[in-house]
């Protein structure tokens, strides 16, 4: 079976759709389908822009949207999922938080035939329709390599963890993990759970390098972290430019204009890039495509990504995710874009 070939038949198919529209039961005002999109939280930059996208693709796609927030919570995500089943939704995008606690909604979505699209992060157990989310085990994987080249293997980091409900916290951490004891036995990892809360990474991140002055390297998993992480910093006279003994380098995951900027001013080292705007994008042509009837199997997409099997039913979209520096160098053989790359979506909003 040339299941490349499939997929990018799928991927075809799904732009014709967009191109010709469809009206179905369930059309809005403009006569294009009603979905319903659940944004998980509005605290950080990554998910603001995400807010900001999703809209104007909507438009694009003839989609007209219902949208709420649950505000990282998964109580108010079942209760949003209600309210866009009595809008008579046709599909709905997410992206849960809890990615266990999911489950009973996912259950109640499917036996109403109403197709799901998660955004980010991948539920343990339910179908979905399509996850659209980058290889997270690939920016533990990534942050390890750059950070143990760059510290010739030898020495302590912090890695600032997600929250570990999250498979996302959890693909990163064990991959970082996993790679350092690999790669890098001579590197000392000091795990801070945070549960993606700014506030409790700083307090921890203070707290070890109070313990460790030698810490010479920070992986924060979310740029949720990065303003407390730069604050510690300076009040420890550590945020120094890359060529200062005393520099810290640190790793980021997200790709927003504001890590962006500290790469270029020296204040970190690099970012691994969550495309913001293609999650937006490829959620709700996804979510058309479903409606539409549309299949897809495994393989290489037409959108420099490869949709995967991760488990029997569910399909996985990982989408590129370059790692992000300086000097737009290769890292223990880890290629990486200059922070000024205008392909990069965080360049794109400023």
């Amino acid at each position: 079976m040339n299941t490349s070939s499939r997929a990018c038949v799928g991927i075809v198919t799904v732009l014709a759709a967009v191109l010709t529209g469809c009206g179905t039961s369930g059309s809005g005002a403009g006569g294009g389908p009603v979905v319903g999109v659940d944004y998980p939280r509005s605290d950080t930059d990554f998910w603001n822009s995400y807010i900001k996208y999703t809209p104007e693709f909507g438009k694009e796609l003839g989609l007209e949207l219902k949208t709420t927030n649950s505000q990282n919570d998964v109580a108010k995500l079942t209760a949003n999922v209600q309210t866009f089943i009595s809008q008579g939704v046709k599909g709905v995008a997410m992206a849960p938080q809890d990615t266990a606690a999911i489950a009973p909604t996912l259950e109640q979505l499917a036996a109403k035939k109403i197709p799901v699209v998660t955004v980010d992060t991948r539920p343990d157990s339910g179908d979905v329709f399509m996850v659209v989310r980058a290889d997270n085990r690939a920016y533990g994987e990534k942050a390890c390599r750059f950070l143990g080249a760059k510290l010739a293997g030898k020495g302590k980091v912090v890695m600032l963890q997600g929250d570990l409900a999250s498979i996302n916290g959890r693909d990163r951490t064990e991959a970082f993990n996993d790679c350092m004891k690999a790669n890098y036995p001579g590197i000392t990892v000091l795990g801070e759970a945070t549960n993606w809360d700014g506030a409790v990474a700083a307090q921890k991140l203070q707290t070890d390098l109070t313990a460790n002055p030698d810490i010479k390297g920070v992986y924060m998993q979310s740029s949720f972290a990065l303003s407390g992480t730069l604050q510690v910093l300076k009040q420890k006279g550590l945020l120094v430019g890359p060529s200062d003994p005393k520099h810290v380098f640190i790793v980021s995951n997200d790709g927003i204009p504001e890590e962006l900027k500290n790469i270029a001013e020296g204040h970190i080292d690099a970012t691994v890039s969550q495309p913001a705007d293609l999650y937006a994008k490829y959620a709700l042509q996804y979510l058309k495509a479903a409606i539409n009837g549309e299949t897809f199997k495994p393989g290489k997409t037409d959108h420099d990504s490869t949709i995967v099997q991760v488990r029997d039913g569910l399909l996985e979209d990982q989408l590129s995710a370059p790692l992000v520096t300086a000097d737009g160098g290769t890292f223990d053989g880890v290629p990486s874009l200059k922070h000024d790359d205008k392909s990069l979506w965080g360049n794109k909003l400023q």
